[in-house]
């Protein structure tokens, strides 16, 4: 499990090369990949995944017979980053190419440490415009601090201004900029580089750590450990019982509010399980009333890291509710319905739990403090199923580099797995057989 966890967190720089390592796993399992303007003949028992942008991956299995429901489980490959926006200045004999927020983000953790660019580009090529993923893979930029003798407040807390302070800088004025680096990168002339969506990443690789190495440490693991975890588990599973198609779905832009064409807020889901509908069993369950039976037999699970208790923050937890690492995944609720889990869908995992052997945390947000929300909320806008928010406990949410625990990822990885394979289905009356 660490292996497979480390090597998608090491892979996953960014959305782009998180999917296209996805897509390297499904087709190492046999999966036949579709695109999305193709028509698509889909043979029983046989797995499928498409993907959206090059960003976004939806994968599944096709039951034996019609498909009487999903078993779903999603989460999301992007991170907040510095996003490169096309500008440059080489003020005070430094290069430094300007970048703006993507997401909420811990500002001060991505200073004094070496940093890249990863993204995907735009290349024109004789067919026409070809989207590629990119990464420069060297020690290229630092945002480099303010010395402390030069303010002696630094340590009295501070706001950060973006454009003033959080630049990277990438070189003295007079070096090669960015766009001959990326051609050089990608083997293509400047000029054929016609646009872009780029991101400052950190270089720092997955360290175990901790008195018995039970703790670890890494860019992205809010999300790409769940990614990880639920694609492990998705591929260990197998087929599920009856009509039932297992589901992994792996989303881009959770942290700017999923409102995109590959985000779970579109109807990407949607139109890909309408469309596995229709080439089920020659189609003859594709139309309003097959997908309303399909979608009521239906469970997800919205697959989204949680806060662990901070050692030198225990106020900001609920004291009902303290989680903690290494403890096991976390069911998460709120009374709002920022977490989608309710006594019926909580009752589920609770149960999957209990028979798979798993211990399960419980999060809830200290009253009065606002907290979170995850792609569920997004996701039922287009799929009214039953669903609940689960995770794993982690520190310092939305770092640069963020720290969670081994033992949560092997659990959070059985529960899945048992998950995929149990024989779930509604009783029609709030209840489920399982």
């Amino acid at each position: 499990m660490t292996e497979f966890l480390f090597a998608f967190l090491r892979a996953g720089v960014s959305p782009w090369h998180a999917a296209t390592h996805a897509a390297a796993l499904l087709d190492g399992a046999g999966f036949a990949r579709l695109e999305e303007p193709a028509t698509w003949a889909l043979a029983p028992g046989r797995g499928y995944y498409t993907v959206r942008d090059g960003s976004a991956v939806i994968a599944w299995r096709m039951p034996q017979g019609e498909v009487s429901g999903w078993r779903i489980a999603a989460s999301h490959a992007d991170s907040p980053a510095w996003r490169l926006r096309g500008t440059a200045d080489a003020a005070c004999g430094v290069y430094r190419p300007g970048v703006e927020g993507y997401g909420s983000m811990l500002m001060a953790t991505w200073f004094d440490r070496p940093l890249t660019v990863a993204g995907r580009a735009m290349v024109r090529t004789a067919g026409g415009l070809e989207s590629r993923p990119v990464y420069l893979d060297r020690d290229l930029a630092v945002i480099p601090s303010l010395a402390v003798h030069m303010d002696r407040t630094a340590n009295d807390g501070h706001k950060y201004d973006p454009v003033q302070e959080l630049q990277p800088c990438m070189g003295s004025a007079d070096v090669r900029r960015l766009p001959a680096l990326l051609a050089e990168t990608l083997g293509v002339a400047e000029d054929d580089i016609v646009d872009s969506d780029l991101y400052l990443c950190v270089r720092q690789a997955p360290v175990r750590l901790g008195a018995d190495g039970e703790w670890y440490m890494a860019p992205h693991i809010d999300d790409l450990a769940c990614a990880a975890v639920t694609l492990q588990a998705f591929l260990q599973a197998g087929p599920t019982t009856g009509g039932v198609a297992p589901v992994w779905m792996l989303f881009n832009n959770e942290e700017v509010g999923s409102l995109t064409a590959q985000g779970a807020a579109s109807h990407f889901a949607r139109d890909v399980l309408e469309r596995i509908l229709q080439a089920s069993a020659g189609g003859s369950c594709a139309d309003a009333q097959g997908m309303a039976r399909a979608l009521a037999g239906s469970f997800c699970l919205s697959a989204d890291n949680v806060h662990a208790l901070h050692p030198a923050h225990p106020e900001t937890a609920d004291p009902g509710a303290p989680v903690y690492l290494g403890k096991g995944p976390v069911l998460k609720y709120s009374a709002a319905k920022t977490y989608c889990t309710d006594g019926a869908s909580g009752a589920v995992i609770r149960e999957l739990g209990r028979r798979a052997g798993v211990p399960l945390q419980v999060f809830t947000n200290r009253p009065g403090r606002r907290g979170g929300t995850t792609l569920g909320r997004l996701l039922l806008g287009s799929l009214p199923v039953s669903m609940a928010d689960v995770g794993m406990p982690q520190w310092a949410m939305h770092s640069a580099v963020e720290t969670a625990a081994l033992a949560d990822a092997e659990a959070m990885r059985t529960l899945v797995r048992t998950y995929y394979a149990a024989a779930l289905a509604p009783d029609g009356r709030g209840g489920w057989q399982l």
